[in-house]
């Protein structure tokens, strides 16, 4: 497993974590932060749990959801952003974690097809 991947998945969720705390306690919303937080932490604990696949097509199942996942949380961060509740600054650095994730994730599907 690449442990730059697992490494930079949770970095990324701990941002999450903040995110939502405070949208929560700040903004006072809790309905799109929450799938984000939901989608955007499940990236990193789908990597840590790829790395105990018991098959090959076990362990690029997980690596798959994670692809997943990270799809995910780019949609509800474009959702934040554009109802006000994070910055525009904001969401290009969460952006650019999240699509940094994207394409470790991506390439080593597609490494896994080969």
């Amino acid at each position: 497993m690449d442990s730059v991947m697992l490494d930079k998945s949770k970095k990324f969720a701990v941002r999450i974590v903040r995110m939502h705390r405070y949208l929560c306690d700040e903004k006072r919303e809790y309905v799109i932060s929450r799938q984000a937080l939901r989608s955007g932490t499940s990236i990193g604990a789908n990597i840590a749990e790829a790395e105990y696949g018991s098959t090959r097509k076990e362990f690029a199942s997980k690596l798959y959801i994670a692809l997943r996942e990270c799809a995910e949380t780019l949609y509800w961060l474009e959702l934040l952003v554009n109802t006000g509740y994070i910055s525009a600054q904001q969401y290009r650095s969460l952006r650019a974690d999240c699509e940094e994730l994207r394409k470790m994730l991506s390439s080593a599907t597609k490494t896994l097809q080969t």
